[in-house]
């Protein structure tokens, strides 16, 4: 992204386009249609889109480094689509095996800014894994836009299914001592949520501004939560105090955070929605909380 464009104040109703855009509520063409309105005082529609699409160019981790070894990896789908695939990356130094991470991507599969995720687990000690929703479609193709139009053809329960079978491939790995934790973001927040209440066995559990299970759902989680909200995000935001005082009605363990100032999706550093001192605090207490519970 030029620098320019790190200048331009992006009006919080863009974002807010951008998100019903990401999220399937508007199609590209009316997103494009309603930028317009914005675009005053020298900003054309073409400036504006430029300041909130992604640029995977950012990546803070890149393919190929030495300290850790990457691999596609396929497991078996319970749901006769036959199997599905992911990207499995491990410290190129491990010595035994080690605890694990799924990290779950949002609604367009799994591209380069959850790869990017997925290394910096591994980085951080775990044997890390990126299912892709997408693979029995042909896998991630290339662009945002044509992954949600893709994973917008399967259903959530079939994909929800796909993420818990990898989540127990990961447990039974030769590489893993059973020890698991997910991660997710926006969609793959949701799932990680969902992953909290249908897996008991997990270890720890962090979702990022990803939608909620039932407040019934909430009386059956078993696994340590750490989750994380933008305080400009109010699709996500409003379902969250019911679920937490049926999370406190049950007695749960969970603790939330919640970063003021803050996008939905500040921690994605390929948009201009990511805030920096927020996500990498949210990281570092990503990864302090994997280290508690994976112990």
């Amino acid at each position: 992204m030029a620098d320019t464009e790190h200048k331009i104040e992006i009006p919080q109703e863009v974002f807010r386009l951008y998100d019903a855009y990401c999220h399937g509520d508007l199609s590209r063409r009316d997103f494009f249609s309603k930028l317009s309105t914005y675009a005053v005082g020298g900003l054309t529609v073409s400036t504006l889109a430029a300041c909130v699409m992604p640029d995977y160019g950012r990546a803070q981790t890149a393919e190929g480094e030495p300290d850790i070894i990457e691999e596609t990896v396929t497991y078996a789908s319970p749901n006769g689509a036959g199997e599905m695939a992911g990207y499995l990356v491990r410290p190129a130094n491990a010595t035994g095996k080690l605890a694990g991470i799924v990290v779950v991507h949002e609604n367009r599969g799994l591209n380069p800014y959850i790869r990017d995720v997925v290394r910096r687990c591994a980085k951080a000690g775990y044997v890390a894994f990126g299912p892709d929703a997408l693979h029995p479609l042909g896998g991630y193709p290339g662009n945002d836009d044509d992954g949600r139009e893709l994973q917008a053809t399967r259903t959530r329960e079939s994909m929800f299914a796909d993420f818990v079978a990898a989540a127990e491939f990961l447990r039974d790995h030769p590489y893993t001592n059973g020890k698991i934790a997910c991660t997710g973001f926006c969609f793959g927040g949701a799932i990680t949520n969902l992953m909290a209440v249908h897996q008991p066995w997990l270890k720890a559990s962090v979702p990022y501004y990803g939608g909620w299970p039932s407040v019934e759902d909430a009386a059956k989680v078993e696994v340590p939560l750490q989750i994380h909200l933008a305080s400009e995000d109010p699709r996500v935001n409003e379902g969250w105090p019911p679920y937490e005082a049926a999370l406190k009605a049950a007695g749960k363990s969970y603790e939330m955070h919640w970063y003021e100032g803050t996008q939905h999706g500040f921690h994605n550093d390929t948009t201009p929605r990511y805030d920096p001192a927020a996500a990498a605090l949210a990281w570092s207490r990503t990864l302090d909380f994997f280290a508690k519970h994976l112990a």
